[in-house]
């Protein structure tokens, strides 16, 4: 495919004043003397859209994500590097930007029709589809200083889509409408996608990025920590975001795509940088992992799909019968499901001491979609008693995924039809 976005090489600095006096000393100076610091929003980054693409563009706060789609449409300059676009841009940057405050919700229409370059006769075919968009009644006749927050999100959506571009750019406007209303924005992402348009989406809302996006960018203090597949994009995300990523081993990652026999899977998952890990340590578990279907590590499920949940146990004294076991649990601590070894009536009997065992669960997912929580452990009895050799509660998260909702913990996996009597 063609690329329409090419970054190449941009960077964004910003000259800081600790006081606006200053910025005028350094001016009538003629930048003899320097009265500001560098703060460097931009570090360098490149990256390419393709053409009907629905490119994902996540990070932490302050990453540079804004910063750099400001660069794309225009309203940023940016310090160094190279900005191509091939194609028309309707971007959704921040709620109710390009509006006049005093002007009535069709005067904006037409304003920002006017601005991309439409005549009035050809605005004027667009407002019926706007206005039954935006669904907001009379209120498009109003000054939208008048507007909700939900107002300015249906109205300035309904004028992005409807303009006809050849990329849709949209920066987190969507999270303040209604569930409804985003439920709409989303199908139209789908149309847009099926007319081989293309979508710039930065969003906190993972599960949108990993339903709608193709290919997903990670920033973080301005620089991309990588692009690729949602799923492992999202990984590096909630470890930046959980304070456990490590850049020098995602470096490596990246240099090297083969993993090998020392890589621990763990350091690939989201982990809880304060989980709650105790036993007697006669046994503890080394390592463990969640993989998807086609065998990668990743903490995003698709729901009804075959996972695989490995967990490597060295054992420091002979310990008989071990019982191995894994739960899943939801935010607020219900144990949502699970199993360990005595239930599948697998019996060790004697381990010894400095072996190392791996056990395997192959399960599938029904549960509704959601984030919760994985608990991992390994106990023994002693008569009656349950000792505990290591547990690692909450210590990381499963995302099931799905493009169906439902009512409950479970997806009932309904097929329905229907027939109507004539």
């Amino acid at each position: 495919m063609d690329n329409v976005i090419e970054v190449n090489h941009v960077s964004k600095i910003y000259n800081l004043y600790k006081k606006p006096s200053y910025r005028f000393y350094e001016t009538i100076l003629f930048n003899k003397k320097s009265f500001h610091e560098e703060f460097e929003a931009l570090k360098d980054i490149s990256f390419n859209v393709k053409k009907g693409e629905c490119f994902g563009i996540i990070g932490v706060n302050g990453s540079g994500k804004s910063t750099i789609l400001k660069i794309i449409t225009g309203v940023l300059n940016q310090t160094k590097g190279d900005v191509k676009i091939n194609g028309k841009i309707s971007a959704l940057l921040e709620l109710g930007a390009g509006f006049n405050q005093e002007y009535t919700g069709i005067e904006n229409i037409y304003m920002n029709g006017l601005v991309l370059g439409y005549k009035r006769e050809e605005i004027d075919k667009m407002i019926p589809a706007i206005e039954q968009f935006a669904d907001i009644g009379d209120f498009i006749n109003q000054p939208v200083k008048l507007y909700s927050s939900g107002m300015f999100a249906r109205l300035a959506f309904a004028v992005a889509i409807n303009v006809d571009p050849d990329i849709l750019i949209v920066d987190e406007a969507l999270s303040v409408g209604d569930i409804f209303f985003q439920s709409k924005c989303y199908k139209k992402f789908e149309e847009f996608k099926s007319l081989g348009k293309t979508i710039l989406f930065v969003t906190h809302d993972l599960t949108s990025v990993l339903k709608y996006c193709d290919r997903v960018m990670v920033l973080n203090k301005g620089d991309v920590i990588d692009i690729g597949k949602p799923s492992e994009m999202v990984n590096i995300y909630k470890k930046i975001l959980a304070n456990t990523f490590d850049e020098e081993d995602n470096k490596n990652k990246i240099e090297n795509k083969k993993i090998n026999q020392d890589f621990l899977w763990k350091k690939k998952l989201a982990l809880n940088p304060k989980p709650n890990i105790y036993g007697n340590n006669e046994a503890e578990i080394i390592d463990f992992g969640i993989f998807d279907d086609q065998g990668e590590i990743t903490n995003s499920i698709q729901q009804f799909k075959d996972v695989f949940i490995k967990i490597k146990t060295k054992f420091n004294i002979d310990v008989l019968n071990p019982i191995i076991a894994f739960t899943i649990k939801n935010v607020k601590g219900q144990e949502i499901t699970g199993s360990n070894t005595m239930y599948e009536n697998i019996e060790f009997e004697k381990v010894k001491k400095g072996e190392i065992i791996t056990v395997e669960f192959k399960i599938n997912l029904p549960i509704s979609v959601g984030q919760y929580l994985l608990d991992l452990g390994v106990t023994r009895y002693e008569m009656d008693n349950l000792i505990v050799l290591n547990r690692l509660y909450e210590i990381t998260t499963i995302d099931i995924l799905s493009k169906k909702n439902n009512v409950g913990f479970v997806n009932p996996n309904c097929e329905v039809s229907v027939k109507r009597d004539e």
